[in-house]
């Protein structure tokens, strides 16, 4: 069978692609889309939706298997071969074509229950020197939490939630229809419940029966050192909280971080440039030069050209996943000199002549050029 392409189409990937691959391609794209860069542009908003969609998929080996064989419909809907019904048994899939199981699960238990909360995402600015060297930093995020009048229940307080009467509190309907397999058995979300199991006959005022509302949230980070543009931390059970006391979903932060003027960075690694005058790079010379950490002392050697580069080491980034720092690489470039006056000039025709170089000749003197004009 044809592996589907949509979602892999949708993140810029191949099909084969790795799990890196796959990360970075959703990193850059949900920078490029999410509402906070795009100003709430309805059609980006859209297409960060079908992004994270994508990538919530693709991510996960066991979904992605299922999407590779069955396309769309495997993830989302019923997956062949598999249970329509949540699980993974055979007997369940006998139960779905043939009605060989009768009623509701043992014990009662189906897709009912509060659901998870859904992720979120927010992005996070920072300054060089932030990432390199790791910041604590606090977020004011606009999410769900739960409603303190009904403790996340739904419920008008001094009431409860029962037990859904059109589903029995399994969380979904089952229907038999005829096909030319015979009977066969679906199963939908419960309407009354939206697949919960429980109703709210007496919904808390506050928050309409959906057990949470949105509110600002304090939230506290730390970022490691060592990080980079487009690195995402996962804050778990950190995002909002799910529909009536469902669990609360995950918090993920996209990192931009500001350019530096003076450094270019290369993984660990940073670059600078550093000019040096001529007579230091011929003669050799001890320069200042900036670093992270403050201004150090590095020798130009006597003959030094264009290009050559001096490597301090441990003056780079913190490596993010281990100890200690990436190097510093220093590019010196020689500066030419511009406007000498008629003595320095004179000096370096000297030099050039001992060296035997040959070089242009010396303006003449008024004195010569009057002699020149009558003579």
């Amino acid at each position: 069978m044809a592996v589907s392409s949509e979602y892999y189409d949708l993140l810029g990937v191949r099909p084969d692609a790795t799990d890196d691959e796959i990360k970075r391609a959703y990193r850059r794209l949900a920078r490029q889309l999410h509402p906070d860069s795009t100003g709430g542009d309805p059609e980006a908003e859209a297409r960060f939706k079908q992004v994270v969609r994508a990538y919530e998929v693709l991510r996960d080996p066991e979904r992605r298997a299922r999407y590779d064989r069955f396309g769309p419909d495997g993830v989302d809907g019923p997956v062949p071969g598999a249970d329509p019904f949540g699980g993974s048994g055979l007997g369940d899939l006998f139960d779905a074509f043939f009605g060989m199981a009768g009623g509701g699960r043992a014990g009662g238990h189906g897709r009912g229950g509060p659901a998870r909360g859904a992720d979120a995402e927010v992005v996070l600015e920072l300054t060089f020197r932030e990432a390199v060297f790791g910041t604590h930093r606090d977020l004011t995020v606009q999410e769900h939490v739960a409603c303190a009048t009904c403790a996340g229940s739904g419920a008008r307080p001094g009431t409860h939630p029962i037990r859904c009467p059109d589903c029995g509190g399994s969380g979904e309907l089952r229907r038999l229809r005829q096909s030319i397999l015979g009977q066969v058995v679906t199963a939908v979300p419960c309407p009354r419940c939206q697949g919960m199991g429980e109703a709210v006959p007496s919904p808390c005022a506050d928050c309409g029966g959906e057990g949470r509302r949105v509110q600002a949230v304090e939230l506290s980070v730390d970022v490691p050192a060592g990080v980079d543009h487009g690195a995402t931390l996962r804050l778990s059970g950190r995002g909002p909280a799910g529909p009536r006391g469902g669990p609360p979903g995950d918090l993920y932060v996209h990192l931009s971080v500001e350019s530096d003027d003076r450094f270019a960075r290369r993984g660990d690694d940073l670059h600078a440039e550093l000019h040096v005058t001529m007579t230091q790079a011929a003669l050799g010379a001890v320069v200042s030069v900036g670093t992270l950490d403050g201004e150090e002392q590095i020798t130009v050697a006597a003959g030094t050209q264009t290009g050559a580069v001096v490597r301090l080491r441990g003056r780079g980034v913190a490596h993010v996943r281990g100890r200690g720092r990436g190097d510093l690489l220093v590019r010196l470039v020689v500066d030419t000199p511009t406007g000498l006056d008629r003595a320095q000039q004179d000096l370096l025709r000297q030099l050039a002549e001992a060296r035997g170089e040959a070089v242009g000749s010396a303006p003449e003197g008024i004195v010569a050029r009057l002699r020149s004009a009558f003579g």
